[in-house]
């Protein structure tokens, strides 16, 4: 499994807490293309919105201490709404493959970057992707 992470220049927090998804299978040598792994990625990760979205449809009865955890956390959250949310995976993945080659994104992979979408990238079974979204500034 792949572990993926994400981080800000400059923010001690991170973008998003850690996830896992499978291995992309490899082509011949035993590498994939960096666009491929991108696509894979935000795929599943339009997989997991749609599945918090049909999930939320539901109404939960919270307990005693779900409630006061989520008063603690700033938002008591008990479902029960349909958002009807569309997302187009193919749409999303063009916009992250464009968001890469303009340069708003790091993509770390086993501590070394990448700069280019077709670049093969060697995958171990428990490689590590990071993302750094990074800072435009402005001025001159």
């Amino acid at each position: 499994m792949l572990t993926i992470s994400g981080k800000a220049l400059g923010k001690k927090k991170p973008l998003f807490a850690d996830f896992s998804i499978p291995s992309p299978p490899t082509v011949e040598g035993g590498a994939v293309r960096l666009r491929d792994l991108l696509s894979r990625i935000v795929r599943h990760e339009v997989e997991a919105f749609e599945e918090r979205q049909e999930d939320r449809k539901f109404v939960e009865a919270l307990t005693a201490r779900e409630i006061t955890d989520a008063a603690n956390r700033g938002k008591i959250d008990m479902g029960g709404r349909d958002l009807k949310q569309k997302v187009d995976a193919d749409e999303a993945i063009a916009v992250a493959l464009e968001a890469f080659e303009d340069g708003l994104f790091l993509v770390i992979i086993d501590g070394q970057d990448y700069m280019a979408l077709d670049a093969e990238v060697f995958l171990q079974p428990d490689s590590k992707v990071g993302f750094v979204r990074l800072t435009m500034l402005a001025g001159g």
